[in-house]
Order: structure tokens, then sequence, then C-alpha cells
């Protein structure tokens, strides 16, 4: 007892050395516990999302690539696929296909274009509002939503991909509908048009508006010419597309399959390597990269083991220097007959008051961070864009 008093006493008298010592300590013990959490979080998070995802055709290329920006909605594009490939599964009568069209964003988060059924098969619910329903409506994930502080009866605009491109469409304002409810998943980062809204925005339909005014020249029109297009009311109407429907662009296309069989059948027509559509089953893909991800883990924890080891000598050689120093109070101590033992309680009692700080600092914070892992990992690892 008089140990731990006097090693108390020493280190509440030099507490910058001791707060140091302290926070050090308590890196050391919450970093690996904190990799492993996260790492965790992120292989859940990547299975679940994948095994919520029966099948994804796309055309043949990277099926990595397919399978981010299909169920993950990130910035990995593959080579787009035609609507085609959507119609030939419902005309198959094999599953439900809902076609996805991600290649556009919204202040920076990712517009998804696709039909109803993605909200049946992926059983999203409204928290308010309603669905879209017409050309130029979006539907807004919870956290898009908050991030973007926009509500039921705004608007957002689509981002411009190129500011020089004069081909291509001016930005697509568009009115919210509705607001999903939280579901944790990439969902929730995303901003949900019909994909007739996406195919306005990529320039493939567009509507005619009658700028010029009777006595007004050519150059006078053209000044006031908006730099966004909106759907209205008004001129809903005058939105039309160009083409065969069926050779418009989707990034891919989602499917259910009514059953193992219909799955069995499906995926065996696109098993041609020389097609030029793909089936990519999304958890045979994150299997394999979460295998992968578990290999560099291993390394991870082998440089966290060499750098807590590191760490360890050097926090034992501070408080070796601080012995050093206190020389004189230890040859004062001998001189009232106090034991090599009792230097040795006194120096073992600093050390177990330090790591007793270093847990009981480490301990909230990795817990508080622990609780937050899934959102973590939703930023940095798979969701983000």
């Amino acid at each position: 007892m008089n140990a731990l008093y006097l090693a108390a006493a020493n280190l509440r008298y030099h507490w910058a050395r001791t707060i140091v010592l302290i926070v050090a300590a308590a890196l050391v013990l919450s970093v690996p516990v904190l990799t492993r959490t996260l790492l965790a979080a992120g292989e859940a998070a990547l299975t679940a999302r994948a095994e919520a995802t029966p099948l994804l055709l796309g055309t043949r290329g990277s099926r990595l690539d397919l399978v981010m920006a299909g169920a993950y909605f990130t910035d990995d594009l593959p080579e787009p696929t035609t609507m085609a490939t959507s119609e030939e599964v419902w005309d198959s009568g094999l599953g439900i296909p809902a076609p996805l069209h991600t290649t556009f964003t919204a202040s920076g988060v990712r517009i998804v274009g696709t039909t109803l059924d993605y909200f049946d098969l992926r059983n999203l619910e409204l928290s308010e509002g309603r669905v879209f329903a017409t050309l130029g409506e979006a539907v807004l994930g919870a956290n898009a939503a908050r991030e973007l502080s926009l509500g039921v009866g705004e608007t957002i605009l689509s981002d411009p991909e190129n500011l020089f491109d004069l081909d291509g469409a001016y930005p697509l304002e568009m009115s919210i509908s509705g607001i999903l409810e939280p579901r944790g998943t990439p969902d929730d980062d995303a901003v949900f048009v019909d994909i007739k809204t996406a195919w306005i925005i990529e320039g493939i339909g567009h509507g005619h508006e009658d700028i010029i005014v009777e006595g007004e020249d050519a150059a006078s029109a053209a000044a006031r010419v908006v730099q966004f297009s909106r759907i209205t009311p008004e001129n809903e109407a005058s939105f039309h597309f160009h083409g065969d429907p069926n050779g418009y662009p989707v990034t891919a296309v989602m499917v259910a399959p009514y059953d193992i069989r219909s799955e069995t059948i499906l995926r065996g027509r696109y098993l041609d390597a020389e097609g030029p559509v793909q089936a990519v089953v999304p958890s045979d893909v994150i299997d394999a990269l979460v295998a992968r991800l578990l290999r560099i883990a291993a390394l991870v924890d082998t440089v966290t083991v060499i750098v807590g080891f590191a760490a360890a000598l050097a926090l034992g050689l501070a408080l070796f220097l601080s012995w050093r120093l206190r020389a004189g109070e230890m040859f004062t101590a001998f001189a009232l007959g106090a034991g090599r033992s009792m230097i040795a309680r006194l120096a073992l009692a600093e050390v177990a008051l330090v790591l007793l700080g270093a847990a009981l600092l480490a301990t909230p914070v990795v817990i508080a961070l622990s609780s937050y892992a899934d959102i973590i990992v939703s930023r940095l690892v798979a969701f983000g864009s």
C-alpha cells in the first residue's frame, strides 16, 4: 500500500509526463482492438449487402467493378450494358430484373436510376413522402437527406460531368418526392430516380422549350437560356427519347430469380466467355475480396505487434530514464532503510498505475468507436462514392 501511495504521489507530481505516458500506452492498447473491430464490421457489411443481391448482369469485364457499382454504388463504373439485358430477363420469365444506372451524382451523392421494382426487391420503405411517379422526381436515402439538409418538396440538382461539353444535357433539377427509412446500407447514401430521368441527365431524352420571343434575335435568346433543365407539369409532355430503348445504357441489372432452378438457368445463359454480358453472384466476388482483406489483416496484425513492442520499449525506456533521474531519491530511500524489494515494488506500482490509467482511457474510446463501426465502415471502406 505504501508503494502504491508513493507511486501515485510521484505520478501526480510529474503530471505532464504521466499524461503523455498514459496516452501513449492507451494508443498501444486500443489500436489493435479498433483495427480488428473495423475489419470485422467491414467484412460483415460487405457480406450482408452481397448476400442480399442475388444476381447482377453487366458487360463482360471486371466482376469486382460490376459488383461494387451495382450493389454498393461506388465510383468504379464498368462499361455499361444496355436495357435489352433487363428486357431479356423479363421475357425469360425466370426472375424480376431491376436496371441500375449509376453514372451521375447530385451534390456529390450517387444518383441511381432504376425502376419501382428495385424498392420491392430491397424492401425499402419511406419515412415520408412517396416514391417517384413522374420524370424529374427523386427519392433520397436517409443519410443523403440528412447530410444535404433536404426534405420532401425541395429540389436537388445533378452535377455536370463536363462544363465544356456543349453536346451533353445541362444539369437536371429534380424535385424530392420522398425520403427512405434508414437501412444501414448503400441505399441510405443514394438519390433514386426513375431510369428515364437518368437517361434525360445523360442527354438521351430531352424536352423542347420555345425561348424565342417575337422580334428577338438568336443571340439575345441564347443569353436567356437557363443553365439547367427542369421538368414541370407544363413541359413534361415535351420530353422524349430518340432511338431504340433497348439500346439505352444501364450500369448493371440486378436480378431476383424466382427459385434456384431459375437462377441456374439464368447463370447458364451467360457462361459463354465470348458473350457481351456476364452474370455475377455478388457473394462469390465479395467472399474472394474478403479473403484478400483477411490476408492483409494478418500482415497488419504482424506490423501492429512489432509497433506495439517498439512502443512498449519506448515507454519502458522513458520510465527507466525517469528513475535514473531520481537516483538521489533512491539513495535517500536506501539511507532510510528501504530495501531493494521496496524500490522494485515502487517501480512496479508506477508501471501498474500507468497501465491502469491507459486501460481506463482506452476502454471508453474503444467502446464508443466500436458502436459507430458500421457508420465508419460505410464511409471509409465500402460505400463511399
